[in-house]
């Protein structure tokens, strides 16, 4: 070995060291992002929010994330109807996300939608026929029975906009299924760019259909989707187009921490979004969860990192069969 290499797994490892910085920069900037259009949900639609944000962020992923990437040649593919519904996908678990965001705790809504990793290994099994054994099986029925001590059915404080972040986790699951099909031949600049423009296209058509307010019931979360577009105030231009910018420097990190680090070692680092829903819901929102609220987080928290550490568990020892 010269002077000049690198010890054995130390190129691993300050890989995982930049992965886990890049996951942890884009917890941050996804928790600021839900944070910024809570806030902004009793004013704007749901969709003129989003149009706004996909089109801030589009310029931002054009003008610099592309050229950086490797040239518009990227934008070129043979997968549109692939990259157009999983586009589809992420739209939907946003927008389902976002709505039930704005009339619950951004805690709750969080914890609920990190049940995404407990529904991806059913659709595993489902479509891609993966095995999964007895102990992550156990895992995915604790994250279920956290997610139904969060929405508390039967109770007085049960409402069913609860269970919109869980549409969401189901919609980000089967995102995820599809980036596993295309991943190996579209690169994480490609699919940011049709993601946007699918944005784009949804809020717009909404925005269309409906901008006009007429079926705004008033209240609620269908009001925060339904309600008619209204122009900016200046004072909120601003954060309207740091939305942009947030998704799209999120969305760059989250693809940089799983192309350069292991994705098992990667992973985990993007719960730090709950304590940062926690944090953000006492400071803005002053809302602090209760006994039943964190009983629920713990149960699902717990059982998402439970099967990230499954996981990095059998691909170690898969790695250990194939070295002997």
């Amino acid at each position: 070995m010269s002077a000049v290499e690198p010890p054995p797994g130390a190129a691993t490892r300050r890989a995982n060291v930049i992965g886990a910085l890049c996951a942890l920069g884009a917890a941050f900037c996804f928790s600021v992002n839900d944070v910024a259009i809570k806030f902004l949900s009793g004013d704007y639609a749901l969709h003129q929010i989003v149009l706004i944000r996909a089109a801030v962020g589009s310029c931002f992923t054009l003008g610099v994330i592309v050229p950086l990437s490797g040239g518009w040649r990227l934008l070129r593919t043979r997968r549109l109807g692939m990259h157009i519904l999983r586009g589809c996908f992420i739209v939907f678990a946003n927008m389902s996300f976002f709505l039930g965001l704005a009339v619950m705790p951004l805690a709750d809504a969080v914890a609920v939608f990190f049940v995404a990793p407990l529904v991806i290994t059913v659709f595993s099994v489902v479509f891609l026929g993966e095995i999964v054994g007895p102990r992550r099986w156990l895992a995915v029925a604790v994250g279920l029975a956290g997610v139904v001590v969060m929405l508390r059915p039967g109770a007085e404080s049960f409402q069913w906009a609860a269970l919109l972040p869980l549409a969401a986790a189901v919609g980000y699951a089967g995102l995820h299924m599809i980036t596993r099909l295309i991943g190996p031949t579209e690169s994480a600049a490609t699919m940011s760019v049709y993601i946007q423009a699918t944005f784009i296209l949804v809020s717009g058509g909404i925005g269309l259909a409906v901008g006009d307010g007429r079926l705004d019931p008033g209240d609620g979360a269908l009001s925060f989707l339904l309600r008619a577009w209204v122009w900016p105030s200046p004072g909120d231009w601003w954060l309207l187009g740091f939305l942009g910018l947030l998704i799209s420097v999120g969305g760059f990190l989250i693809s940089q921490a799983y192309r350069v680090s292991e994705a098992a070692f990667a992973a985990p680092f993007e719960y730090a979004a709950m304590p940062l829903a926690v944090f953000w819901g006492v400071l803005v929102f002053g809302d602090w969860p209760d006994a039943v609220a964190w009983t629920g987080i713990v149960l699902i928290v717990g059982a998402g990192l439970f099967l990230l550490w499954r996981e990095a568990v059998q691909g170690a020892l898969q790695g250990a069969r194939y070295r002997r």
